[in-house]
């Protein structure tokens, strides 16, 4: 769903043979620079989220119309988010797809932690469900340090809320107030944004202690649209 322009040349060359050679690649390729967050991708094989070429950084179909990241937008957000996906932080992860990106956040924050993944496609986040239990991270679904939910994800999800961060992985027109609101003094959010097919920067958002929020680019990208269901669903 997204390609950075600005890593494109290192990135694509992360490719690997297996999760751990990905990773390592990403490491080596300086698109992860934190212990925690290379820990977290180990931690979660992106062969039980992908079903076809789950090792090659680049962007692969799951069906609804949708695609997962590419590993290294991934390990980018993780990245950024770091510091608000410490232990205990909570942290909503809209248009979670295949699980992947949720369950890594979830590592991230611990069993004092609270991660909830939102998508609009009912079967879509059953799947995620299935994903995650096959990961063998079935223990962070029965103690609801993963909660993966159905609703409008451009609304946030206010009864777990408020976040310490945000990650958003489809491209809104505009910044919804919704996921700002939602978000903790403090917090953090890494959201695409602008019009399906034409310029969408992949903007931070950031909520100071005094609630007053800054954002900026930070580089240009390519994701598919955040939408309604239908909208996703007549997609050609």
């Amino acid at each position: 769903s997204v390609q950075s322009r600005e890593q494109s040349r290192m990135a694509w060359r992360s490719h690997g043979r297996d999760n751990t050679s990905l990773v390592e690649n990403l490491e080596k390729n300086s698109i992860i620079k934190s212990d925690r967050v290379k820990t977290a991708m180990l931690s979660v094989d992106r062969g039980n989220y992908v079903d076809r070429h789950p090792y090659e950084d680049a962007p692969q179909r799951i069906g609804f119309n949708i695609t997962i990241s590419a590993p290294h937008m991934h390990a980018h957000a993780l990245q950024i988010l770091r510091k608000q996906l410490k232990p205990g932080c909570s942290a909503l992860d809209v248009g979670s797809g295949s699980g992947y990106l949720t369950a890594c956040m979830s590592d991230m924050v611990g069993p004092s932690g609270k991660v909830v993944g939102i998508d609009h496609i009912q079967e879509l986040v059953e799947h995620s469900i299935e994903n995650i239990k096959k990961d063998g991270k079935g223990n962070m679904l029965s103690t609801s340090q993963i909660t993966m939910v159905v609703g409008d994800g451009r609304e946030g999800w206010e009864e777990e809320g408020p976040y310490d961060c945000i990650h958003v992985g489809a491209a809104a027109p505009s910044l919804p107030p919704a996921l700002t609101n939602q978000l903790k003094p403090g917090g953090r959010m890494v959201i695409p944004v602008g019009p399906e097919g034409g310029r969408q920067t992949l903007d931070m958002v950031e909520k100071d202690m005094e609630g007053k929020v800054t954002r900026s680019q930070l580089m240009g990208v390519v994701y598919v649209p955040l939408c309604d269901k239908k909208h996703q669903m007549n997609k050609n």
